[in-house]
C-alpha cells in the first residue's frame, strides 16, 4: 500500500488557545505557518485569515465581502512554532477560547509560466498547497501554481471590498460552477470567475469576473492539490437519516469542512476539527466559515472522525439532506498507514 512519507502535522495543525487581552505567543503548532485562520469560539467575532505572502499584520475576513485590513495588534508575527497575537479582540479577547487552523507552504522562488505572474507566492509541493498574490487584468488568464499535480480546490478573494470569496471545487457539477465561501448559497454556474476551466498540472485559470480578476486590483488565491494520506477534496450524497454517508479519505481527519452544493437547505460551511471537542466521537462542535457566530455544540450536526475518513451521524439537511449533494475538504491527523507502517485508529 502506498503511504505518505511525512506526518500531516508537519503541514497542517489546528491549535486552540485562550485569549489574554495582552500580546502573547501561541506555541505548539509544530511549524512556522504560512496561513493562519483564527476564530473566537465563544463570541460573535469575525474569522481572521492571515498569510505570510501579504504579511502578518494584514488580515482578510472569510465570512464577509470586505477588503483587506491592517492592524498591528492582530496577528503580529509568524513564529518558528506558531505565531504571536496582539491585543485585538478578534484574535485575543481576554478569557475567550480560540481555534486556529494553520497551514505550512514555504517556497518563494522558482515559479514560472502562466499569463499572469504573481507578485508574491509561497508554495509547498509536498503538501500540495500554494498561496498566490496577483494583480487582475480582466482578461482570460492563467497562473502557474508550481504544485506539480492538478489542484482540486481554488479559493480566490479580491483584496478590495464588495467581492465574495469564489470557490472552485472538484466536487461541483463542472469547472464552470462555483460556491462562495462567505455565503450559504448553493453552487451556481458562472464561468467568468475561472474561465470555466479546471486547473491543470501546471496552471489554474481566471476569467473576466471582477471577483477574481479585476483590472489593476490585487487578489489572493489559496490553491490545494490532493495528497494521498494528507488531504482530500470530494463530494457525497445525503440520505436524510442519522445513519448517514461514510466518506473515505484514507486518513483520520484533523479537519473537515462540509458544504451543501446542490439543494434547498441554505447550508453554511460547517467546520469541524480534532481539537475542539471535549470527548471522542461523536464530533458535534462546529463553526461556520461564512458566519461570525460562536461555536455550537449540537447533536443535529454530529459526525464521526474515523481512522479512514468520516461518517455523517445526523439527518439535518445542512449536512445530510435526502438526495442532496455536498462537497467537503479534509486534512489529516494521521494517515491510514504512515511512513512508520503504523495504522491510524478512530478517535
Amino acid at each position: 500500500m502506498a503511504y505518505i512519507s511525512f506526518q500531516p502535522s508537519d503541514f497542517f495543525s489546528p491549535k486552540i488557545y485562550t485569549g489574554t487581552g495582552a500580546e502573547q505567543a501561541i506555541t505548539g503548532v509544530g511549524f512556522q505557518p504560512d496561513t493562519t485562520w483564527i476564530k473566537d469560539r465563544e463570541s460573535s467575532e469575525d474569522h481572521h485569515l492571515i498569510d505570510s505572502v501579504r504579511g502578518a499584520t494584514d488580515f482578510i475576513i472569510p465570512n464577509t465581502t470586505g477588503g483587506e485590513n491592517t492592524n498591528a495588534q492582530d496577528l503580529k508575527s509568524f513564529d518558528s512554532d506558531g505565531f504571536t497575537v496582539g491585543t485585538a479582540v478578534e484574535v485575543n479577547k481576554n478569557t475567550s477560547d480560540f481555534i486556529s487552523w494553520n497551514w505550512k507552504a514555504g517556497t518563494t522562488s522558482g515559479l514560472s509560466g502562466g499569463t499572469i505572474t504573481p507578485t508574491g507566492y509561497s508554495i509547498n509541493t509536498t503538501s500540495g498547497f500554494g498561496i498566490y498574490e496577483y494583480t487582475g487584468t480582466n482578461t482570460n488568464a492563467t497562473i502557474a501554481h508550481g504544485l506539480g499535480v492538478a489542484p482540486k480546490l481554488v479559493i480566490v478573494k479580491r483584496l478590495t471590498s464588495g467581492a465574495s470569496w469564489l470557490v472552485q471545487h472538484d466536487g461541483l457539477t463542472s469547472a464552470a460552477y462555483v460556491l462562495k465561501l462567505d455565503t450559504n448559497g448553493a453552487e451556481s454556474s458562472d464561468s467568468a470567475n475561472f474561465n470555466g476551466t479546471a486547473p491543470t498540472s501546471t496552471v489554474f485559470s481566471l476569467g473576466t469576473s471582477n471577483n477574481t480578476n479585476k483590472t489593476g486590483i490585487v487578489h489572493m488565491a489559496y490553491v490545494f492539490a490532493e495528497i494521498k494520506g494528507y488531504s482530500k477534496f470530494g463530494s457525497y450524497i445525503g440520505n436524510g437519516n442519522n445513519n448517514g454517508a461514510v466518506v473515505y479519505t484514507g486518513f483520520r481527519p484533523a479537519f473537515v469542512m462540509l458544504k451543501e452544493s446542490i439543494g434547498g437547505n441554505a447550508g453554511g460551511w460547517i467546520t469541524y476539527d480534532n481539537k475542539r471537542p471535549t470527548s471522542y466521537n461523536v464530533n458535534q462542535d462546529y463553526l461556520q466559515a461564512n458566519d461570525l457566530a460562536a461555536e455550537v455544540n449540537a447533536s443535529t450536526y454530529a459526525i464521526d472522525f474515523n481512522s479512514n475518513g468520516f461518517k455523517i451521524r445526523a439527518s439535518n439537511g445542512v449536512i445530510n439532506g435526502s438526495s442532496t449533494s455536498y462537497v467537503y475538504l479534509a486534512f489529516a491527523e494521521f494517515p491510514l498507514v504512515s511512513s512508520n507502517s503504523k495504522a491510524g485508529t478512530a478517535r
